[in-house]
């Protein structure tokens, strides 16, 4: 048995496993293998119960919005949180290196805003979708 310290995963990703646009887009994600082999991509279903939430956070909280936990703990948000997962992810980094651009974050944080208001008409459809 090692003595060596665990490291912590760099990014755990905080989704919204009873949402099926969630489930869909966190299935494409998670079928990927970060660029960085040493620095883990983890995803939790903060819709589970079970799942441990970060400190000083509630489940409906995270069921709000998308989130994603650096290694050091620190909680991102909505945009900020889609670039940090693109970042690590092959095929998904040229829409993190575009939201380095001054404005885009910004821009993007408005444009998932919006998305956010209709997300449960949609979340409806793709159920409805799904039944068929």
């Amino acid at each position: 048995m090692s003595d060596a310290p665990v490291q912590p995963p760099a990014l755990t990703v905080l989704y919204d496993g009873a949402c099926p646009l969630c489930r869909r887009e966190i299935g494409v994600y998670s079928r990927l293998r970060p660029l960085n082999a040493d620095f883990p991509v983890c995803y939790a279903d903060v819709s589970d119960a079970k799942i441990h939430l970060p400190p000083g956070t509630t489940q409906q909280q995270l069921l709000a919005r998308f989130h994603v936990q650096t290694g050091t703990g620190e909680l991102l948000s909505g945009a900020r949180a889609f670039l940090a997962l693109w970042a690590a992810l092959p095929g998904w980094r040229y829409l993190a290196l575009a939201g380095r651009v001054p404005g885009v974050p910004w821009l993007m944080e408005r444009v998932y805003r919006l998305f956010l208001r209709g997300r449960p008409a949609l979340q409806r459809l793709v159920l409805r979708l799904e039944r068929h």
